[in-house]
């Protein structure tokens, strides 16, 4: 039986939620008194911090994928909507960060790995509920993308990338949705302190904890705002880079440490 039937609770799917900003976007939903269905490669780290929580299985369901493989990350889709049913609000959080240069051959595989887990993964994620949303006529799809796919910043143009790609590809989506009642959000973190970004070797202006950028994720998904930079500095900072002529841009950021590669230390 689907156990949604009896459960009036709205439903929210989480990619990459068994650390970082997607373990900070389920617990804000849960706190909204949403149900949660949320996915992990890590099942068993992430199985381990929902019982922590205290969260039975009418609150909560875990789902193992690879949202780099996209039969994966689309079972868990359907295996989503068969046990708990449709979402209200499904989050393509998953992604990976890593520098890259392109003189190094290993580095292509890191390129690829990044356009696989960011983009591919991102689409395979939404793939499972789109036609169902679109016949409800309801639903939210967000995807995550990064102040960093504003302007390539060197040695991160796996992750500056794909980020822009994020932002392109919901663009497109939000067009081709913008009649069916299902909605579209883009939201682009600045510096948040994630295991992820706590390698940087680089400055953090305006770094917010987890907690405090899903708080503003929650209000602006819940307003099914079209694209919001979190925090607003990050993106005034990135549109004043955006509009540096190439010359100007490139001696701003002449000598700037650049992340890590596959395999480096900090």
């Amino acid at each position: 039986m689907n156990s949604a039937a009896s459960c009036p609770l709205p439903l929210v799917f989480i990619t990459g939620a068994s650390s970082g900003i997607g373990q900070a976007l389920a617990l804000r939903y849960a706190q909204a008194g949403y149900r949660l269905a949320l996915v992990a490669r890590r099942t068993a780290e992430l199985q381990a911090w929902v019982q922590a929580q205290g969260w039975d299985d009418e609150r909560c369901a875990v789902y193992h994928a690879d949202v780099a493989e996209i039969h994966s990350i689309v079972a868990a889709g359907q295996a989503c909507t068969a046990q708990q049913g449709l979402p209200d609000v499904v989050i393509a959080n998953a992604g990976i960060s890593v520098g890259m240069d392109t003189a190094e051959r290993d580095d292509l595989d890191v390129l690829a790995r990044t356009l696989a887990t960011n983009n591919t993964g991102l689409a395979a994620t939404f793939h499972p509920f789109v036609a169902a949303m679109t016949a409800r006529g309801s639903g939210t799809l967000v995807g995550i993308a990064s102040v960093a796919g504003i302007r390539g910043l060197p040695g991160h143009g796996a992750y500056c990338a794909s980020k822009a790609a994020v932002v392109a590809y919901c663009e497109s989506l939000r067009g081709e949705l913008s009649h069916s009642g299902v909605k579209v959000v883009t939201l682009l973190p600045g510096y948040v302190d994630t295991p992820l970004t706590r390698e940087n070797r680089y400055s953090m202006p305006f770094l917010l904890s987890a907690s405090a950028f899903a708080d503003r994720a929650f209000a602006a998904i819940l307003a099914q705002t079209s694209y919001r930079v979190i925090p607003w500095q990050m993106g005034v900072v990135a549109k004043l880079l955006r509009l540096l002529p190439n010359a100007l841009f490139d001696r701003v950021l002449a000598g700037r440490a650049r992340k890590h590669r596959s395999g480096q230390g900090r």
